[in-house]
């Protein structure tokens, strides 16, 4: 308040206290100062930042247009020559493959021909063998029957000479 009561009232000790504002300014205040510092630094890094990142995206490009001149063909026509050799050896193991399956087909074809040449030999085995079966039991009948006769002729002889013998 005081202040303003003695610059108020138009004292000579105005112009001395511009001069202190000024030199307080000057010596003490250094927020212009610091601004402008700030300012040139932030000016500096983003220029210094922008071609930092310009010979980044530079080499990127550089980089990428190598890769696709290059480096791609090189890898596309390894990968071709490779899927070349592959799709040879898979169509070489496929065609072996399906002769190994011809010869186990006809393996097998051939042992279920063989087994049912054998099934069939023994189906006439059997066959053969019950014939003679039913054979030798039509003999072993027959003579059965024979022998059941004879001995059917032997008891009545034996009845009529034991009758021979019950009369006395």
């Amino acid at each position: 308040d005081r202040r303003r009561e003695v610059l108020a009232a138009g004292s000579p000790i105005e112009p001395i206290l511009k001069d202190v504002g000024e030199i307080y300014s000057r010596l003490l205040d250094h927020r212009p100062v610091i601004q402008g510092e700030i300012r040139y630094f932030v000016k500096e890094f983003e220029e210094k930042r922008g071609l930092r990142e310009l010979r980044v995206l530079e080499n990127l490009k550089n980089t990428i247009f190598d890769t696709n001149e290059h480096v791609l063909p090189k890898c596309e026509q390894a990968m071709h020559n490779s899927l070349n050799e592959t799709i040879k050896r898979l169509q070489a193991a496929n065609d072996m493959i399906h002769r190994l399956q011809e010869k186990e087909h006809e393996g097998r074809k051939l042992q279920a021909d063989k087994l049912m040449a054998r099934e069939e030999k023994r189906v006439a085995h059997w066959e053969e063998l019950m014939k003679e079966q039913q054979n030798k039991q039509a003999e072993v009948d027959e003579e059965h029957r024979k022998a059941m006769e004879r001995l059917k002729e032997q008891y009545s002889e034996m009845e009529k000479e034991l009758a021979k013998y019950v009369s006395f």
